[in-house]
């Protein structure tokens, strides 16, 4: 009997040296190395715009944190399907980040048909990131000196709108149904060159990033004719929110979040997802998130995936009272 004891704990001790990254995971000791290589951050948007700027400060500091370099790589177009499908088609072991927004993920299962993506069930969330309002925003120099004007302009005959993904497009929309007006829809692959469009009066008005369109706004390049918080915008006092001319339910926020492929191990993603919270809790990020405009929304993955069905639930409210169907 005691032979055959003393057999088994050998066997269990054989199987602990065998399998060291399954005894520690079961014990709650290290994990297995991660990273080892660089990492990369997938954007759906061009250089210089909002979610951009955040992936490559952000990055940077993760960069320190691992000690491997963090790469970003912008994959604009086709309203974030090309990124996302990047993302979905590429190796689940955590070396492919994804910065999305609301409009890849919440909004284009609602408005695009045949998407080639889930983003419930292809993604898994990592960390919500930052939230900012939308801005409307005219040229300097236009006559559309607020939004009464712009609205009632508007009325008379179709405004050109710049917008840059399916949310800034479905938000525009949903303001003209409320307003009882028109607006035609001019799609960018990004924010800048709606700015230079803004500018030069080639477009009547731009719905956007407020962090993005902030320095030419400080600038006196751009005039901010409302934006889009449940308050104003403690940076810009005296540009009212849409909610104050009249359309109380008008409350719109871009936000961003990290994701990796669905399959991702979950040792991988919890490493992530650590390293994340982690960066989001300094001071640091909190300066920089406010600089641009926006505010922290350092949500954990469970509290993110939560978040994401209610914003799909709401904008598909949204959409019905926009009229907008998936096309």
């Amino acid at each position: 009997m005691e032979t055959t004891k003393r057999r088994l704990l050998l066997a269990l001790a054989g199987m602990a040296v065998a399998r060291p990254g399954l005894a520690q995971g079961q014990a709650g000791a290290a994990l297995p190395a991660f990273p080892t290589r660089p990492i990369r951050i997938v954007v759906p948007f061009t250089p210089g715009s909002g979610a951009d700027n955040s992936a490559r400060y952000f990055g940077e500091r993760l960069a320190t944190q691992w000690g491997q370099a963090v790469v970003v790589e912008n994959r604009p177009g086709a309203n974030g399907i090309i990124a996302l499908q990047a993302v979905k088609h590429a190796p689940a072991d955590g070396y492919t980040l994804l910065l999305a927004s609301n409009s890849p993920m919440a909004v284009n299962p609602l408005v695009i048909k045949d998407l080639g993506y889930d983003p419930v069930k292809d993604y898994k969330p990592l960390s919500g990131l930052a939230r900012s309002m939308n801005a409307i925003v005219v040229a300097n120099d236009s006559p559309l000196a607020t939004l009464e004007a712009l609205l009632a302009a508007a009325k008379a005959g179709p405004l050109t709108v710049g917008t840059y993904s399916a949310g800034y497009h479905l938000a525009a929309a949903w303001l003209a149904q409320l307003a009882g007006c028109t607006f035609s829809n001019v799609p960018y692959k990004g924010q800048a060159p709606i700015m230079t469009d803004v500018i030069g009066r080639q477009i009547d008005f731009a719905q956007v990033d407020l962090g993005g369109a902030m320095p030419l706004l400080k600038a006196g390049k751009l005039r901010a004719l409302a934006v889009s918080g449940e308050t104003r915008n403690p940076d810009l006092p005296g540009v009212p929110t849409v909610r104050e001319k009249g359309f109380d339910e008008y409350v719109q926020y871009s936000w961003t979040s990290f994701y990796v492929h669905a399959q991702t191990p979950a040792e991988v993603a919890g490493k992530l997802a650590a390293a994340l919270q982690k960066t989001l809790a300094t001071e640091e990020s909190r300066a920089f998130v406010r600089k641009t405009g926006g505010e922290l929304m350092p949500y954990p993955p469970e509290q993110m995936q939560r978040f994401l069905l209610e914003e799909i639930a709401r904008f598909r409210k949204i959409a019905a009272i926009a009229n907008i169907r998936p096309e």
